[in-house]
């Protein structure tokens, strides 16, 4: 069982002094040992979040997206930054209706209009406003960077994997250096149905720490690996409120993506004791092994 996570005495305060006297605080971090997110209970019942960012890395990339990114949603559909303290790397964040989507035991057709309302947020978000001259930099170099980490997550996984798997990811780095040009924006970062608020009002967007300017496929690589996999109508229901199909260098980084994924999870799905992200590590590279012999 998760242990439950205190509010910081010193985050609680800082919290008070913006909204209030706290009647309650309950523990919403995901199950991550690094995941720190309160709902504050305030008087009249009225609804806050705090969160303590992992690093300061995340905090700077979030504490950005919340003020220059995520407005272009809509009130209703992502949290608003209400103030953030840099000492303590805590937001403090406005509530949006819903429960994450993964744990909601949709139907077939409720899935649909969730990856339906997904693809109309994601457009708006990769969408929001001109890339200055730094971001476009680095969402241009996006692509190459994640081959770039190839080496360092094929040093973490160890003999978790073979030597032909191990080819194989470098050769799909090799590949996503000469993909070419692709689209490029804001993307979410950790786009998936635990980060998708679901509610009768419709969809919310939350969990903007890996915000950042970069290729707008790479938004769309855990999806690919989950919920599109063995369900592709998601897909196209997601990229149609998207509003155009992949280009066909995007469907290639995709793929090229995918085994970079996979050595990511099984390099650290492992190290950090999540079985999940570890089998969907596993069953990315197994399908690729068996695609590439045929």
């Amino acid at each position: 069982m998760r242990q439950t996570k205190p509010l910081p005495a010193t985050v609680r305060r800082w919290a008070e002094q913006r909204i209030g006297p706290i009647v309650a605080v309950r523990d919403t971090s995901h199950d991550w040992y690094r995941s720190r997110v309160w709902e504050l209970e305030g008087e009249g019942e009225a609804r806050r979040y705090v969160k303590v960012s992992p690093s300061e890395k995340f905090f700077t990339r979030e504490t950005r997206a919340y003020r220059g990114v995520v407005p272009v949603l809509g009130h209703s559909h992502a949290p608003h930054l209400l103030d953030s303290r840099a000492e303590d790397l805590a937001l403090l964040l406005t509530a949006v209706p819903g429960a994450p989507a993964a744990g909601l035991g949709l139907t077939t057709g409720g899935w649909r209009t969730v990856h339906r309302q997904a693809g109309g947020l994601c457009a708006r978000l990769h969408e929001a406003g001109d890339l200055d001259r730094t971001d476009r930099a680095q969402a241009e170099g996006s692509l190459e960077a994640a081959a770039d980490g190839a080496e360092k997550y094929l040093t973490r996984a160890g003999n978790r994997l073979t030597r032909a798997e191990r080819q194989v990811i470098r050769d799909y780095a090799a590949q996503l250096r000469r993909v070419g040009p692709v689209p490029v924006g804001y993307i979410h970062g950790d786009n998936q149905p635990r980060n998708w608020l679901w509610s009768p009002a419709g969809l919310a967007l939350v969990d903007f720490e890996r915000t950042r300017p970069a290729a707008r496929v790479q938004d769309l690589v855990i999806l690919a690996v989950t919920e599109w996999l063995d369900h592709p109508d998601r897909e196209q229901a997601f990229l149609q409120a998207y509003g155009r199909e992949l280009t066909g260098a995007e469907r290639h980084a995709l793929r090229c993506l995918t085994a970079l994924d996979a050595v990511n999870c099984l390099a650290w799905g492992p190290d950090n004791d999540h079985p999940d992200v570890t089998a969907r590590g596993r069953r990315t590279l197994d399908r690729l092994m068996r695609e590439n012999r045929l």
